[in-house]
């Protein structure tokens, strides 16, 4: 198991945070592997992403590993009483109606950032889709920060974060990896898994 004390460069939570992690984790009988990466802002990627599960068992293991993450929502989710409880969760609120895109956006909060660590689930979605949705690449690519590959893998009941690579734009070249790492990781409902592809590999 991962130490409370183990350092890294990323924004932190607090230890109080790790004890109900592990909490949390150990009754559902999941174990955190891995390390942080060196780095002070990135792109993390959770897959496989087919069940409500995935983000206590995701938000619990970024605790353990003493990550504070970020993750963006439309701004109509932080404009209601609950929109402290969303921001203390780690929401940015993107508008989607700004003639700056999503992804500027997110790259504007990389850039005014000292530490970020923004997380996102490719296939955004539960359900099967086609493809990955490729926005965590084009963001990791205009920040010019790593994508960071996180795993809930179902069949060994474990979270870890894997692969860290800078994008180099040579998308095939890029995806080949991040298949390759996720390769044999088992998701929760088989069915729903959706196909490590982005659509600009066609």
């Amino acid at each position: 198991m991962i130490s409370p004390n183990t350092p890294h460069p990323g924004p932190k939570t607090s230890l109080f945070s790790y004890w109900f992690g592990r909490l949390v984790l150990s009754i559902l009988g999941w174990d955190v592997t891995g390390q942080v990466p060196d780095y002070k802002k990135f792109v993390l990627i959770a897959a496989p992403h087919t069940s409500n599960w995935d983000f206590p068992i995701g938000l619990s293991a970024s605790y353990i590993f003493r990550l504070k993450v970020s993750w963006a929502g439309k701004d109509a989710l932080f404009n209601h009483p609950l929109g402290w409880f969303m921001r203390w969760l780690g929401g940015i609120s993107i508008d989607r109606s700004s003639s700056h895109g999503v992804v500027q956006q997110m790259a504007n909060k990389f850039s005014e950032s000292e530490k970020l660590v923004i997380a996102i689930t490719p296939s955004g979605t539960r359900k099967k889709v086609k493809c990955w949705k490729s926005g965590f690449y084009w963001l990791a690519l205009e920040a010019q920060v790593p994508i960071a590959c996180g795993v809930l893998d179902y069949g060994s009941k474990t979270v870890s974060i894997g692969l860290t690579f800078m994008p180099t734009g040579n998308i095939t070249e890029d995806m080949n990896k991040i298949r390759k790492f996720y390769d044999g990781v088992e998701a929760k409902y088989l069915q729903n898994f959706t196909p490590i592809r982005i659509k600009e590999e066609d």
